[in-house]
This record gives structure tokens, C-alpha cells and sequence, in this order.
């Protein structure tokens, strides 16, 4: 069981503060602190409610597995060094299940070689107990700032999947065609229609992709390369 440490007293949010300054937070964000801990969990959550983020606890890392996140914005404040698997362990099998929520390391044991191996695995910030609570709440700050980040990103990425779908067989092949540099007439002989047929092709696969011009089809093909490597 890992140590009792708590929060530094200096660090409690009195009550009229909302405690969030500087973090937009929204009805739909949740906070999910994954501690074997029970004082310091308690602890954390009380003050994540005064700050006005709503907020569970998880006891180990098998509680929080057998009840899955939400895909709600959020993030997770995990504790490394628990019974059952550890912090590092639940990091990596949400990593393996495509669960993206930026996570803030919150240890007793913060040795140089862990740190190294939480930021690694991508953790978004590692902090060592005891920790102030404007310390915690800049880690908070910009978790959420990338969870926000990688949903946008998510959704724009989702967007251009479906804009591409909408695009007949024949549209993709002229599409496939303009980004790799061909000209109207070298898409006619290839396909065997008149340059104005490709003409008119190339004009809605413009509008289907909420493209401007050729150079933005070609930036759009750069995006799904990325998209279909990943």
C-alpha cells in the first residue's frame, strides 16, 4: 500500500473559489483518480469537487479496468505503485484499447528511472507527492488542454474519413490522379473520358472535400496518407 501522503495544506482551494482559474471545464468533464490510497483519494476527490470538476475515485487499476471511461473530455490522475498492476500497467493496456485520456502521474515514488518510463509511455505530466494544489491544478490545466487537442484533432480526422466516402469510385480515381500531380488531359487518356468529363469529376471532389483548388485536394491527400499510415 503506498504511503499517506496527502496534499500540502497550503494547497486547499477555499470554498469560493471555483479553484479551476485558467481551465475551461464543462458539464461533460470528468476526472478520474486511480488510487490505492484511501485518505489521499478521498482527499483529492473533496478537492476536485470544490474546484468545481466532477470527479471518481478507483481503488486499483483492476477497479478502474472493470468500469470504463466514459468518452467524455477528461483525464486521469494514477497513482504508479499499487496492488494488482500498477499505474504503468493501466496505462499501457488503455493505450492497447485506444483509450486516449492524457494521464497525470500523482506518486510516493517518483525515482528518476519511473519518470523516464511514465513520460515514455506518454504520460502528460509526472508529479511527486506531496503536491500543492496550484502545482496539481496546472497539470489539470493542461491535460485537459490536450484531451481537448486530440479530440479536435479525432474529430476533424473522422470528418475527412466520411467527405472521402462520399466520393464515387470514379471521383477517387480522378482524385488519386490531380494529387499525384497529372493534368486534365493525362486523367482523360488514362481513364478514357473527354478532359471535360474530368473537368466536371474534378470540380465534385472539390466540393465534396470542402476544397478551394488543386492545392488543397493535395494537402487533403497528405492528410489521409498520414491518416491511413497511422
Amino acid at each position: 500500500m503506498s504511503p499517506k501522503i496527502l496534499l500540502e495544506p497550503k494547497s486547499v482551494p477555499a470554498e469560493t473559489d471555483s479553484g479551476a482559474r485558467g481551465v475551461t471545464t464543462s458539464a461533460t468533464t470528468l476526472i478520474h483518480v486511480v488510487d490505492d490510497d484511501d485518505s489521499l483519494r478521498e482527499a483529492l476527490l473533496r478537492l476536485l469537487d470544490v474546484a468545481g470538476f466532477e470527479a471518481r475515485g478507483y481503488a486499483s487499476a483492476g477497479e478502474f479496468l472493470l468500469q470504463p471511461p466514459p468518452d467524455r473530455p477528461g483525464c486521469i490522475l494514477l497513482d504508479i505503485r499499487m496492488p494488482g498492476p500498477s499505474g504503468l500497467a493501466l496505462h499501457e493496456s488503455l493505450q492497447r484499447q485506444g483509450v486516449a485520456l492524457p494521464v497525470i502521474y500523482l506518486t510516493g515514488h517518483g525515482d528518476v528511472a519511473t519518470g523516464v518510463r511514465a513520460m515514455k509511455a506518454g504520460a502528460a505530466d509526472f508529479l511527486t507527492k506531496p503536491v500543492d494544489w496550484e502545482t496539481l491544478l496546472g497539470a489539470l490545466r493542461r491535460a485537459l488542454a490536450r484531451d481537448a487537442l486530440q479530440r479536435a484533432s479525432r474529430r476533424e480526422a473522422e470528418q475527412l474519413r466520411e467527405r472521402f466516402a462520399a466520393l464515387t469510385s470514379r471521383e477517387r480515381e480522378v482524385f488519386d490522379r490531380i494529387v499525384a500531380g497529372k493534368l486534365n488531359k493525362q486523367i482523360a487518356d488514362e481513364l478514357g473520358v473527354s478532359e471535360r468529363t474530368v473537368k466536371a469529376e474534378r470540380a465534385q471532389v472539390l466540393a465534396k472535400l470542402g476544397a478551394s483548388s488543386v492545392a488543397g485536394l493535395g494537402q487533403l491527400g497528405e492528410q489521409l496518407r498520414r491518416l491511413s499510415d497511422g
